[in-house]
């Protein structure tokens, strides 16, 4: 919503974000992974960008199966149909396993979701490959591990970042990389973090430059 060229932020969710701004339309649904009573709200779009995600620790895999996979490509399918000229980017996560066949769980399911969403008819289609996100602008995560781990790991993030470079990246670098893809498209289909925080800087740049 901070990008000047962005209209409309259209969020569909179980529950509201908390946030409030002119350009933001919110849709509750009580289940995500089931659009077919909105489809008629969801024609017309430029974008979707697919956040939704949760942790693999503790789950098997047929539970992390059934709410990674199964509703990030239901939500894929509906949107293919409604608003096929999209772009669909999906936010997957660092060491994400394409082939399918890998000994860790939650990498083999990410790469089946990245491997169905990039195999279905949409004008264009992504996926990013994040490590850690420093949330930025008053954002926070609604799992309360998460928070934790942030708040912990927050004071040494410039370390991590000399030291490993782009291991870190923001949730504003993250969302411009996403809106540069929408708009630009990119030679790749799937962006690995570094590739991911490079193209958020240089739109960083890009609209510093414009503002």
């Amino acid at each position: 919503m901070l990008d000047p060229g962005i209209t409309e932020v259209v969020v569909v969710a179980r529950s509201s974000t908390g946030q409030t701004d002119p350009k933001l339309r919110e849709i509750i649904v009580p289940n995500v992974g089931d659009l077919s009573a909105i489809e008629r709200n969801l024609t017309d779009l430029d974008a979707c960008f697919f956040c939704l995600g949760v942790s693999s620790a503790g789950m098997n895999e047929e539970a992390y199966l059934r709410v990674t996979y199964d509703i990030a490509v239901s939500v894929a399918k509906t949107l293919a149909k409604t608003s096929p000229q999209m772009t669909f980017v999906f936010v997957s996560g660092a060491g994400t396993d394409s082939t399918e066949k890998g000994r860790v769980m939650w990498a083999r399911v990410k790469g089946a979701t990245e491997n169905a969403i990039l195999a279905l008819p949409f004008a264009a289609s992504y996926a990013v490959r994040p490590a850690f996100i420093q949330p930025l602008h008053g954002i926070k995560s609604k799992t309360k591990l998460y928070r934790a781990i942030y708040a912990v790991l927050a004071p040494l993030t410039p370390v991590f970042d000399a030291l490993i470079p782009g291991s870190v990246t923001t949730t504003e670098r993250v969302g411009r990389a996403m809106i540069r893809l929408a708009r630009e498209g990119a030679p790749k289909r799937v962006l690995e973090r570094k590739e991911l925080d490079a193209l958020g800087r240089v739109g960083a740049q890009k609209a510093a430059k414009v503002t």
